[in-house]
């Protein structure tokens, strides 16, 4: 028997949706899984929607819901993480003090100033269960879906000994996009991506053997509903000549080009008919909206015979976990260290590549070096989160402060010494959530 357990239990529609995956797998479906999170009505609702999953295929599978969270990874087999270290009242700060000195920022979960702080907040309660893990699961593998991504991946790798990859459903998710707008099938494609998390990129997209990229060139540019659908991605696309992963309201803020000016986002960013990443603090809204409709949305789902189809989804982290536990070999796209794995980027820092797993572990696939034209923007995103992973870790604000110099929205906006100012207030909004920090002087 495989005992699963979940961290954050309470994101109820990921929680429902992957242990119905799992489920579908023999070699899993009398799998113990042991929920738990910190707000015991959302744990609730998860622990019955478990229920209704194991009733309406007949398995064999067990589950408990807990407040404790050492019972919970109590000889875990895998672990998954999707915490959020605290609410709107906490993380908002991270993307109205920015606008305050001109940071127009849409989402603010993976880099820059938001990201950043973000990271720094999340990373001690991610460490309590790294170091619990190590107590109580030592050999079990941590798969995690919280952001930031890459920078919470890279400072857990380098602290514990505990196996580690994180997930993003952008690779996946884009892959099938690209694969609708061409007329092909998802099975018919094959690709290979690398770079970081939310900013990887399609190094070769084929269907059926062959280079799909002259037809996602004519679909970008002959399709005007196509074009607007990524406005952002698809101008990155059509100017470097490669598709990058993760929605055009995340890399709008990865870059100089689409949100350093308000003619800018209203050009680029406002009119798609996409996600609209022109709209200042989507993610505010979109957080805000969910926390007020969740429980009719939950209880709506209670209330249909069949709340959900039972057939397996393409969520990586239930065939990775039937591979590891002796099932068939799988690859997908993870978040791991890059030991040249990409040679130009930093080595060490944490990079989204092609990843093997079997019963033994992951087993990471080089790719080389990225085409200079992605290296560029690339390496500087990486080379900032590599900043802001040692100055966290070593409580230093001053290179917290370097590092968000760098970052290239921020840079596109303002001027050192305005940038130290907003950092300054960040800091200052934070501190009582920052243990690891000493001082907050810069």
């Amino acid at each position: 028997m495989t005992k699963i357990t979940f961290i954050g239990a309470g994101s109820l529609g990921f929680t429902r949706e992957l242990v119905r995956d799992i489920l579908t797998f023999p070699l899993l479906e009398n799998a113990e899984i042991a929920l738990m999170d910190i707000d015991s009505e959302r744990l609730d609702f998860s622990l019955r929607a478990v229920q209704k999953i194991i009733q309406l295929g007949n398995y064999p599978a067990t589950v408990t819901a807990t407040l404790d969270r050492v019972e919970a990874l109590r000889d875990a087999d895998v672990v998954l993480t999707t915490i959020l270290a605290g609410g709107t009242e906490v993380w908002r700060h991270d993307i109205e003090i920015p606008m305050k000195y001109g940071v127009d920022i849409n989402v603010g979960d993976t880099r820059g100033p938001a990201g950043i702080f973000r990271f720094m907040r999340t990373l001690p309660p991610m460490m309590k269960i790294v170091r619990d893990m190590e107590k109580y699961c030592p050999n079990a593998i941590l798969l995690n879906y919280t952001n930031p991504m890459a920078m919470l991946c890279g400072a857990l790798q380098r602290q514990s000994f505990i196996q580690t990859t994180g997930l993003c459903h952008s690779v996946q998710g884009t892959a099938q996009m690209l694969a609708w707008w061409i007329g092909a099938e998802l099975e018919d494609i094959t690709y290979t991506c690398a770079g970081i998390n939310h900013q990887a990129w399609y190094l070769d997209f084929k269907l059926n053997g062959q280079d799909a990229y002259p037809l996602i060139y004519k679909a970008v540019t002959g399709n005007p509903q196509i074009y607007d659908v990524e406005q952002v991605r698809n101008e990155m696309f059509l100017a470097l000549g490669y598709y990058v992963t993760e929605s055009s309201g995340h890399n709008s803020e990865y870059n100089w080009w689409f949100r350093k000016r308000p003619d800018l986002i209203e050009k680029y960013c406002t009119n798609g008919t996409g996600w609209n990443p022109g709209e200042y603090a989507y993610i505010l809204k979109e957080y805000q909206w969910n926390e007020s409709s969740w429980k009719d949305q939950a209880m709506q789902w209670f209330a249909d015979d069949t709340p959900i189809d039972i057939r397996r989804g393409l969520e990586y982290a239930a065939y990775i976990i039937n591979a590891l536990m002796g099932g068939e070999l799988y690859k997908f796209n993870g978040n791991v260290p890059n030991t040249s794995l990409i040679t130009n980027l930093p080595q060490g820092c944490c990079v989204e590549v092609p990843v093997l797993v079997d019963k033994a572990g992951f087993h990471p696939i080089h790719v080389g070096s990225l085409p200079p034209q992605l290296a560029l923007l690339t390496q500087l995103n990486a080379g900032i989160e590599e900043m802001a992973i040692t100055a966290t870790l070593e409580g230093d604000p001053t290179m917290i402060y370097r590092a968000i110099c760098h970052d290239p929205l921020t840079a596109a906006v303002l001027s050192l010494a305005e940038i130290k100012t907003m950092v300054n207030e960040m800091f200052t909004q934070n501190r009582e959530y920052l243990p690891q920090f000493k001082h907050f002087n810069i």
